[in-house]
């Protein structure tokens, strides 16, 4: 670590849980973060911040105008653009540091169990089920950590999932196939409650990647912004649960 990167993350190394050493693993660590929308924009910013050495960006859309209310690593002047492309200069912009690789395409079974394969975290900032399932069942074969989150109209969620025998994973969580339309654009969010949320996942990211303080695994943090309650509830694995019952 030079002195330049002491100075840049100073206050972060100076929390006796994260310190040098943390502030390291953190440096040396490689997060795929799937989806650069309202969850994945804030998670992205603060994990280039925070010093992440590498991020792996994965969304095949472009910015729309409908996005900016919500989608903070994206600008007006990235409309029609990539959003990957977009995202990678915003966290090139905060952190010079940062290596940033894109993928503008969504992946196939292969190419993402590849990618969660050399990840040391993945991250999913994602929108429907079909995509959630695959990453958790890609994670569970690499054991490889999942921090999941969740946001729409004025209620969130986040939880990890650490990939390892025992459970409980994502689909322990949801065993149907979850077909209801959740998505922003049929039902509406609030702006600043994707930040929280994506806020959240980043900050169980560098959790677990330092070891740092009590992870959400086994638990599930949920939201209700238009009260402003929070609650959190024990998750256990599902002993018929297709992904992982087989080692439960």
């Amino acid at each position: 670590m030079n002195d330049d990167q002491l100075l840049r993350y100073s206050r972060q190394i100076m929390l006796p849980s994260i310190g040098i050493e943390g502030q390291q693993q953190l440096l040396d660590a490689r997060v795929l973060i799937i989806g650069l929308g309202g969850l994945g924009s804030p998670a992205a910013m603060y994990l280039a911040a925070a010093g992440v050495g590498t991020l792996v960006l994965v969304d095949f859309d472009q910015v729309d105008l409908t996005n900016l209310q919500r989608q903070i690593v994206h600008t007006t002047q990235g409309i029609g653009h990539l959003k990957v492309e977009s995202a990678r200069n915003t966290l090139l912009a905060l952190n010079p540091e940062s290596r940033i690789e894109t993928i503008p395409r969504q992946l196939d079974e292969s190419a993402l169990a590849e990618q969660v394969d050399k990840a040391d975290l993945v991250l999913d900032a994602s929108d429907n089920f079909a995509t959630r399932f695959a990453l958790n069942k890609a994670c569970f074969a690499h054991q490889t950590p999942l921090v999941s989150g969740a946001a729409i109209r004025m209620e969130g969620q986040v939880s990890v999932f650490s990939g390892q025998t025992g459970g409980p994973c994502y689909r322990c969580l949801y065993p149907d196939e979850g077909e209801i339309d959740e998505t922003c654009s049929a039902n509406g969010v609030l702006a600043p409650l994707v930040g929280i949320i994506g806020s959240i996942q980043a900050v169980e990211a560098i959790k677990q990647l330092t070891g740092a303080g009590k992870s959400l695994q086994g638990r599930l943090l949920l939201l209700d912004a238009l009260q402003m309650e929070w609650r959190t509830l024990r998750l256990t694995a599902d002993p018929a649960c297709p992904v992982c019952r087989t080692t439960n």
